[in-house]
């Protein structure tokens, strides 16, 4: 899988992925132009969807969605991240009890959950794009 990332200027940027384009940005108060949600928004936002995602899976195929309601805090001291997520799961105010169960077993699938409790190795790697007299992909920064 993959997915590119470009620069759009300031703190903009374009982000490609399977067809799809999503602009990225700062608010205006951090130097941005708000043209978008954050890095940070799009985080927290593949959480709460992913949740979304399987505790529709959960309710069945027929009637009411869910709705999730997310809140964030972020780190007080460096190294800055977001440090608290809470998510509430609103379900359709007929939900059975067993359903209420396997929308809780659904949501203990959630593909973004599930890769913060074990987290993936993560590789980043800063190199000076090629020129086209170079023949290597690219050429380290040292």
């Amino acid at each position: 899988m993959e997915l590119t990332v470009v620069s759009l200027g300031r703190d903009r940027h374009r982000i490609t992925v399977r067809g799809h384009e999503v602009i990225v940005d700062q608010p205006r108060d951090s130097g941005g132009e708000d043209a978008g949600p954050t890095p940070t928004d799009l985080f927290v936002a593949s959480l709460a969807s992913c949740v979304a995602h399987y505790a529709r899976r959960g309710l069945g195929s027929g009637g009411e969605g869910p709705t999730v309601r997310c809140t964030w805090t972020m780190s007080e001291t460096p190294p800055w991240r977001v440090a608290s997520i809470a998510i509430e799961v609103q379900l359709p105010p007929a939900t059975t009890e067993a359903r209420q169960e396997a929308v809780r077993r659904a949501i203990g699938h959630c593909t973004v959950h599930n890769s913060l409790q074990s987290p993936p190795a993560i590789s980043i790697r800063a190199a000076v794009a090629p020129s086209e007299a170079q023949s290597t992909p690219f050429a380290a920064v040292s």
